[in-house]
């Protein structure tokens, strides 16, 4: 029987019917609030050459030191929050604030739902480096049934962990008056979202319901899955349980003095694969000995056995997987050309993640049947179609 889902997720219903790529890198009009301008070049590569060609790096250093100055503490007390996972980019803006602008950052953790043995290494390499770290790993027996729910009707069991990174750090922040938190990039100018805060230091949190929450609130999510699913109930949490699924209200924040997400990418240049021989060098990051399924580097989503099933899903419903994310980047960053990005995701783009794919149903408390039927109930008919019992994407980029 087909599995029939919500609207809760308010994505896909917006992205157009019919596809186009990027005529310059590999990604497609398929991703949520991209932008593409009259000759087809899109806002991840419009950002690109605007990062390349248009930024002063130097005066916008200038701007980095001057907001550092003004929230340095005079006694040595945390004057910086940093979201870490452990992985190349935190444990580079982290480090960076500590030891190249004499900042006193503290690292918060929002565990991953389960955690990989190369991914909790580097987080303890990356403290031991010299950072002090904040972990909360928030009941496990709610989080399984929050993270079935999204993947039932958001089609991203991974969305659970995101609602906690998002939100965490700001209550952290508020409760120990910190008044900077320091993310890394800014996902939608660099990876081809909307662009409106591409020329923006922050990213007040008013957007992140549409940005990073998929059009749905924490608490509109958990009062579909109270309403809606058998597995889910009034006792399964405590009203303490749920704190850190969702941000400080904007009155909380502002009361704190807390503006949004800073964004080092804003101050100094982001090159992710740069950040990796950083991290390798100064916080003894380790690269994972097996490539990432569903790419072709060895040191991204190395954190959480249910990350590849995050970018899997968003290949189904959108078409735009992990290579080619990866891959669109490097072909701005100079590192690839658009025909060798184009071969490595014929090659890689779509790869199931089958490493975990048991340790994924444990988690969740589901049958195999039951994550095929969830799974194809995200397929859009412009996006594929059934041959001979198997589903093909109907736009391999070519």
């Amino acid at each position: 029987m087909a599995f029939k889902r919500s609207n809760l997720e308010q994505q896909v219903s917006k992205v157009p019917k019919e596809l186009k790529w990027c005529k310059r890198c590999v990604v497609s009009n398929q991703r949520p609030r991209i932008i593409f301008n009259d000759e087809g070049i899109c806002s991840g590569c419009l950002n690109s050459d605007y990062k390349n060609f248009e930024v002063d790096w130097e005066a916008r250093e200038k701007e980095l030191i001057q907001l550092l100055d003004q929230h340095r503490s005079k006694d040595g007390s945390w004057d910086v929050i940093v979201p870490s996972s452990g992985g190349k980019d935190s444990g580079y803006v982290a480090h960076q604030l500590r030891y190249e602008y004499d900042m006193n950052p503290l690292t918060v953790t929002w565990a991953p739902l389960s955690y990989t043995d190369i991914g909790r290494a580097n987080l303890d390499s990356n403290i031991h480096s010299g950072l002090s770290n904040l972990l909360c790993t928030p009941n496990g027996k709610f989080q399984r049934k929050l993270a079935r729910l999204c993947f039932e009707e958001l089609g991203d069991a991974f969305h659970v962990f995101v609602l906690g990174q998002i939100s965490y750090p700001f209550h952290i922040a508020c409760k120990l008056g910190v008044k900077l938190v320091f993310y890394g990039e800014n996902g939608e100018a660099e990876y081809a979202g909307d662009p409106k805060f591409a020329d923006k230091p922050v990213k007040p949190s008013s957007e992140f319901t549409v940005q990073h929450f998929k059009g749905v609130t924490f608490r509109e999510l958990l009062d579909y899955g109270l309403k809606n699913k058998d597995y889910l109930s009034q006792d399964d949490f405590a009203e303490s349980d749920l704190i850190f699924y969702e941000p400080p209200s904007e009155e909380e924040l502002n009361t704190a003095g807390i503006l949004g997400k800073h964004f080092f990418s804003y101050y100094k240049k982001w090159t992710p694969q740069e950040n990796y021989y950083y991290v390798a060098e100064n916080c003894g990051f380790k690269p994972n000995p097996l490539r990432t399924e569903g790419t072709y580097s060895k040191y991204a989503s190395l954190d959480d056995k249910m990350d590849g099933f995050h970018y899997y899903l968003r290949y189904v419903k959108f078409g735009l997987g992990r290579c080619m994310e990866d891959a669109g980047h490097e072909i701005r960053d100079g590192h690839l050309t658009r025909e060798e990005a184009i071969a490595l995701m014929g090659k890689y783009e779509g790869e199931f993640p089958e490493r975990y794919f048991k340790e994924f149903l444990e988690y969740l408390d589901i049958t195999e049947a039951h994550f095929w039927d969830v799974v194809d109930s995200w397929r859009a008919d412009h996006l594929w179609e059934k041959k001979d019992g198997e589903w093909l994407f109907k736009h391999p980029i070519k």
